[in-house]
């Protein structure tokens, strides 16, 4: 964890010891009463907690905010198909790590519908999950997670002012890395499954005036199509 965070923070708090991230503070980082860390609000602020108590059964700081709201997410949207939990589990916590700031998680014509009702979403594991991300990204903003069955309905999800991109493997498009793009404007980037996106798809985005995309010939997982696309994507909005 390169950042704790909470729900909300006052100006001075305190977790109980069986909270993972009392552990974290005592186990890991190693801190005692008149040591700082930096934590922050989810999607608030962010600055420097002073720990003032620490004993067997609860750990207690102040809090003193340093920089407010959740600016470092930027304007983008990632559409990715449902895929099996254990590659989502990838794919939500690098995409709230680079700053993604919604997630539509898509049910698509090829895809296993039973992914959509896996446990890492009715048991909201997939909160804990982006929070791991976000923590890691040393900042307090984390991603808005929105669920579409359909890539129709996913459509209704977007604003008609994005830039819009699909990556595709079967239309021809040009280079994700040759496409010209601008930090302030919001986009969306729609990566598919483990079979790819159906032609009833690829005319639902056309239809929608997506533009297609590559990442070259290569045939990648889900996940590191992902990672590498938007990587690229913000690297050409001039945001890494």
């Amino acid at each position: 964890m390169n950042i704790i965070l909470f729900d909300s923070l006052a100006n001075d708090n305190e977790i109980p010891m069986s909270d993972p991230r009392a552990r974290h503070i005592q186990k890991v980082l190693h801190l005692q009463i008149g040591d700082s860390f930096i934590c922050g609000a989810i999607n608030q602020h962010k600055g420097l907690a002073t720990i003032t108590k620490m004993d067997s059964d609860s750990i207690g700081f102040t809090y003193t905010i340093e920089s407010k709201g959740s600016a470092e997410l930027y304007p983008v949207t990632l559409l990715v198909a449902q895929v099996r939990p254990i590659c989502m589990r990838r794919v939500l916590r690098e995409a709230v790590s680079l700053g993604v700031e919604r997630i539509i998680l898509c049910t698509t014509e090829t895809g296993e519908k039973s992914y959509a009702k896996a446990n890492l979403y009715t048991s909201g594991e997939y909160k804990d999950i982006l929070l791991d991300g976000a923590m890691q990204s040393g900042e307090c903003g984390v991603s808005e997670v929105l669920f579409a069955s359909s890539v129709k309905e996913a459509m209704m999800m977007i604003g008609s002012d994005m830039v819009k991109i699909v990556l595709d493997n079967v239309w021809d498009g040009k280079p994700l890395s040759a496409m010209s793009l601008v930090s302030d404007q919001p986009v969306v980037l729609a990566i598919g499954g483990e079979r790819g996106f159906t032609e009833r798809e690829r005319e639902i985005f056309k239809q929608n005036k997506f533009q297609f995309a590559s990442l070259g010939k290569r045939i990648l997982r889900t996940e590191t199509a992902c990672s590498a696309g938007l990587a690229v994507l913000l690297g050409r909005m001039n945001l890494l």
